[in-house]
């Protein structure tokens, strides 16, 4: 069994105990999330979907998308404007950011607690989680730049 076996495994296990029925288009979505390490948007999951499912709408990815999100399988990662992008990596992480192409990649550095602390002194608020990007330029774009 690969690692995203294992994942996707655990997620569906998780899925049982919380009672909810396993389709196959929530069982596909799960999977595609699994396997794809691209923060994908609802629409890149649909259009990957879309030859296996052609009765599937993209209402049905979204509401598939909430009901992982509830449970706590996915995070959802919103950008300004831009799509939402979904992550079934839930563990505490950052991302690195494409600023030409939009790729998202995770990377893993001791959590920034102490970030949470200080804002909590200077601004009396009650601090619930932190987020951090970095943004760049990836060595695909950089490839493609140099040229």
């Amino acid at each position: 069994m690969t690692v995203s076996d294992y994942r996707l495994q655990g997620a569906i296990d998780t899925l049982k105990e919380s009672g909810v029925r396993i389709t196959p288009q929530r069982h596909a979505v799960l999977e595609f999330l699994v396997q794809s390490m691209s923060h994908p948007t609802a629409d890149d999951i649909y259009k990957a979907l879309e030859h296996k499912f052609p009765n599937m709408s993209v209402a049905t990815v979204y509401n598939n998308l909430r009901v992982l999100k509830e449970i706590g399988l996915v995070r959802e990662l919103t950008y300004g404007d831009s799509s939402s992008r979904f992550d079934c990596n839930t563990t505490d992480h950052y991302h690195a950011i494409c600023e030409s192409c939009g790729k998202i990649v995770d990377f893993h550095y001791p959590s920034l607690d102490e970030v949470e602390s200080l804002a909590e002194q200077v601004t009396g608020f009650n601090v619930s989680h932190h987020r951090m990007e970095v943004y760049g330029t990836c060595p695909e774009c950089r490839a493609q730049t140099a040229h």
